[in-house]
C-alpha cells in the first residue's frame, strides 16, 4: 500500500498562530471522513500581525512548529507535502492600516517556510467569506453530513441529513455561515459550493472588529470616551480589579478611533465595578440593531436571513463557555443564571476560585455577555432556537476551524461530482468486460 499523505496549514490568527498537521491514506484521496489531524502545534508569541515593525520575527516564530512537522512527516514525503499559511482578521486590519507592513510580514513568513523541504503553496490573507465557508466545510466534513459511506459500499449523499451551520469567534472577527431556508438576497453574503454532486447555497458573513479582543477594545474605548477622564469604571470587570494602560495602547487598532483631545502617553486607570446589568447595556451599544433597508438583518445593517438548523459554535464561543461549564446544551435560562452569578463575584473571590486561569480571568464576564448579545440580539437566535447551538472545540478528534476545509478545498479532496463506487470498477465497464470475454470465448 502507498504511504499516507500529509498536509500542513498554518492558521495565523490575530492573537496567535497554530500549525495543523493532517494525514490521510494515499489511495483514498477522493473519499471522505478520512483526513485526520495528527498534531496542532501552537506557535509561541503573538499573532503575525503584531510583528508589523519586526517582520523577520514573524518568520522566526514559525520555526519550532515547522521543525516539529519535519519530525512527523517522513523525510521522503516532505517535498510532496502541501503547506499553506492563511492569515485572518488580524492581518486584514493591518492591511487596512498599512498595506506595506502587511506585505512585508507575509513575505517574511513565506521566506521562513520556503527554507523547509515542503510543497509550499503560499501565504495569503483569507477573506472573511472564505474563513466562514471553510469553517462550514470543516464542520460538515467531520460530521459526515456531506457524504457517507453506505452499506452498498459507495459514497452517497446522506438521506434526510441537514447540513450544520458554523459560528466562529476569533480575536478580531466573527463569522456566521449556514444554509438558509430562503434564497440569499444579497450577493455579498452568498456563497455557492458544489460538493460530492450536491449544490449548496450558503449565507456567510464575517464581521470585522467583532472578534473577542477587538470587541473588548471597542468596549473599553467607549467607556473611556464616556468618562472624559483618565479614571475609567468598567462594569464588566470584577469589583476590585484594576489595571493601567496608555491611550496609545488602547487606540492601537483601526477598530477604535482615539478622540483628538487624548494624548497618546496619558495613562488610563481601569477599575472593575462588577455590574452585569450596566455591562450588558454598554455591550449593546457596540452594535446597531436597527435594520434600515437591509431587512431582515443581523446587525450594523448587514442583511441576514433567519437562522435555520443546528449550529456548531467553536473557537472563542467554545473557550468562554467551556470556562463557565456551559458547553453541555444547558437551557438559555440556566446560561443566563450562570453568567450573572459569575459576573457578580468580586476579584478576590474569582482569583481564589480560578488561580489557573489568571491571564484572561478578568474578561470572562464581559466575553460571556458579549457572546450572548452577539448570538441573541446580533444573529437573532431566540430562547426557542438556543438549543440548536452546540458549543464544541473538536469533532472526530480534529479541531474545528477553517484550516481543514481550506486544505480539502485546495488539494481538491472534495470532488464537485458525486463519487462512483469506490471498490472495483464502474458497473458499466465491468458488464462490458464480461460480454467481451464471453464473446471472445464463443
Amino acid at each position: 500500500p502507498l504511504p499516507p499523505q500529509y498536509g500542513l496549514v498554518f492558521d495565523a490568527g490575530s492573537t496567535h498562530t497554530s500549525l495543523y498537521i493532517y494525514r490521510w491514506p494515499a489511495d483514498k484521496e477522493n473519499d471522505t471522513g478520512i483526513v485526520s489531524q495528527v498534531e496542532a502545534c501552537p506557535v509561541s508569541g503573538p499573532g503575525i500581525s503584531s510583528y508589523a515593525d519586526d517582520p523577520a520575527g514573524a518568520g522566526a516564530s514559525l520555526k519550532p512548529c515547522l521543525d516539529k512537522a519535519m519530525k512527523i512527516v517522513p523525510a521522503e514525503q516532505q517535498r510532496d507535502t502541501p503547506m499553506y499559511l492563511g492569515a485572518t482578521a488580524g492581518m486584514r486590519l493591518l492591511r487596512e492600516e498599512n498595506s506595506t507592513k502587511a506585505e512585508q510580514v507575509l513575505a517574511e513568513v513565506s521566506k521562513a517556510i520556503g527554507e523547509y523541504p515542503v510543497d509550499f503553496c503560499g501565504a495569503r490573507i483569507l477573506t472573511g467569506s472564505e474563513e466562514g465557508s471553510f469553517g462550514w466545510i470543516t464542520v460538515n466534513y467531520l460530521l459526515e453530513t456531506l457524504v457517507k459511506f453506505s452499506f452498498a459500499e459507495r459514497w452517497e449523499h446522506p438521506q434526510d441529513t441537514e447540513v450544520l451551520g458554523a459560528l466562529d469567534l476569533g480575536g478580531a472577527s466573527a463569522q456566521i455561515t449556514f444554509q438558509p431556508g430562503v434564497p440569499v438576497q444579497d450577493r455579498n453574503t452568498s456563497v455557492f459550493f458544489r460538493l460530492y454532486g450536491t449544490n449548496y447555497s450558503l449565507y456567510s458573513h464575517s464581521y470585522l472588529c467583532y472578534g473577542q479582543t477587538q470587541a473588548l477594545k471597542m468596549l473599553l474605548a467607549a467607556l473611556h470616551q464616556a468618562s472624559s477622564s483618565a479614571q475609567i469604571s468598567h462594569p464588566c470587570y470584577p469589583r476590585g480589579y484594576q489595571e493601567n494602560l496608555t491611550v496609545a495602547e488602547l487606540y492601537n487598532s483601526p477598530c477604535v478611533h482615539a478622540p483628538s483631545s487624548a494624548s497618546p502617553g496619558l495613562v488610563l486607570t481601569v477599575t472593575g465595578t462588577g455590574e452585569p446589568a450596566a455591562c450588558g447595556t454598554a455591550i449593546q451599544r457596540l452594535f446597531n440593531f436597527s435594520c434600515g433597508a437591509q431587512w431582515p438583518c443581523g446587525f450594523n445593517g448587514v442583511y441576514q436571513p433567519p437562522v435555520r438548523g443546528q449550529f456548531f459554535a467553536f473557537a472563542g464561543f467554545y473557550y468562554t463557555f467551556h470556562f463557565l461549564n456551559l458547553t453541555r446544551q444547558q437551557s438559555l435560562n440556566e446560561v443566563n443564571t450562570t453568567v450573572l452569578s459569575f459576573c457578580r463575584r468580586n476579584w478576590t473571590e474569582v482569583r481564589g476560585l480560578f488561580p489557573q486561569a489568571l491571564k484572561y480571568l478578568h474578561t470572562y464576564c464581559s466575553m460571556a455577555i458579549y457572546i450572548l448579545t452577539l448570538l441573541l440580539d446580533g444573529y437573532k437566535f431566540s430562547e426557542h432556537t438556543w438549543s440548536n447551538i452546540h458549543f464544541s472545540r473538536q469533532a472526530a478528534n480534529t479541531d474545528i476551524g477553517w484550516t481543514l476545509g481550506f486544505m480539502l478545498n485546495f488539494t481538491n479532496m472534495i470532488p464537485a461530482e458525486a463519487l462512483q463506487q469506490v471498490k472495483g470498477h464502474q458497473p458499466g465497464l465491468w458488464a462490458g468486460a464480461v460480454s467481451f470475454l464471453v464473446l471472445a470465448i464463443v
